[in-house]
């Protein structure tokens, strides 16, 4: 079985110690691919060209039918004033319920009535289906990569101005963001628009399964007709549901998911050394690192681990 990782972020400080990665990044062989976000590896393996119409691939995932229309992902993000400028809190930090999504669109519905129709297939993943006029201008970039950034030069273009506007008007003082407010939360008050597109007619890929919370991966999975799923707990759970041979995809995310070396890397290991795995890659995408790991790979004694730290410039 040959495992393939996806790992945005995986070097990005605080790196923590990780003695099972640290090997496997020390004893396997490097190669190199152009840099990119999560969005844009995905869809150049499924063979398609960036950006990524990510809220088209958001609705498939979602078991919506995007025919031939075009769509926006339309994440719920919340933006704080600092200086002269304004900073994105990304909608993976806002711990959104699914009451508190849903009671917002509807907020936002007469907005958009007549252009658009918002879907929130995830509390904190939303999309919007383009019924007049087109999606020119927005977006593309993920909120979780501008995550703490200046947002003014990522804006959509300037005719996107007054609808965002009226959104943001119509979420501030809406009783669920005063209820977050009472509870120290920090509010919604802007969506933010990217990953405009129609679905693509199809996609290829080479994995005989997918694991992803992605909504983009799983809408690409399903795009490709690959089985796909979820990663589960961590490895020795995914382990245990893997056929024992095939070429695999799982997507993590180190900014969103914790004990990566616990719960993925030293099973994964273990894995490769008592031959359940034949062949293990991490693909870092920001870097465009690829890092490839056989078990005949672990006996270049010479090849010494160092911190994670030290691979970001490799």
């Amino acid at each position: 079985m040959h495992v393939e990782l996806v790992v945005p972020a995986l070097f990005a400080p605080p790196a923590q110690s990780s003695p099972g990665l640290e090997l496997l990044l020390a004893r396997g062989r490097r190669a190199r691919a152009e840099r990119g976000s999560l969005e844009d590896w995905l869809v150049r393996a499924f063979g398609l060209e960036c950006p990524a119409p990510a809220g088209a691939l958001t609705a498939l995932a979602a078991g919506e039918d995007p025919g031939g229309k075009t769509w926006l992902r339309a994440d719920p993000v919340h933006l704080r004033a600092d200086r002269d400028h304004a900073v994105l809190v990304p909608n993976e930090a806002l711990e959104i319920s699914d009451e508190e999504a849903k009671a917002l669109a509807v907020a936002l519905a007469p907005l958009l009535a007549g252009r658009f129709t918002l879907f929130t297939p995830r509390a904190r993943e939303w999309c919007l289906r383009v019924d007049e006029g087109d999606a020119s201008g927005a977006g593309t970039k993920a909120p979780i990569d501008l995550a703490g950034a200046d947002v003014d030069s990522n804006l959509p273009a300037r005719h996107w101005h007054t609808l965002l506007t009226e959104i943001q008007m119509a979420l501030y003082d809406h009783p669920v963001n005063t209820k977050r407010e009472e509870h120290s939360q920090p509010v919604v008050n802007s969506l933010w628009l990217w990953g405009g597109g129609a679905l693509p007619a199809a996609a290829h890929g080479p994995w005989h399964s997918v694991s992803a919370d992605s909504a983009v991966a799983q809408g690409l999975a399903r795009l490709a007709q690959t089985r796909h799923r979820t990663p589960g707990a961590g490895a020795a759970e995914w382990l245990e549901r893997a056929p024992k041979e095939g070429r695999h995809l799982v997507v993590l995310d180190a900014r969103r998911e914790a004990a990566l070396e616990e719960r993925w890397f030293a099973p994964l290991l273990a894995a490769l050394k008592a031959q359940r795995v034949s062949m293990l890659t991490v693909h870092v995408p920001e870097s465009g690192l690829s890092i490839e790991t056989t078990r005949a790979d672990l006996r270049r004694f010479w090849k010494r681990p160092r911190p994670l730290a030290t691979w970001a410039d490799a």
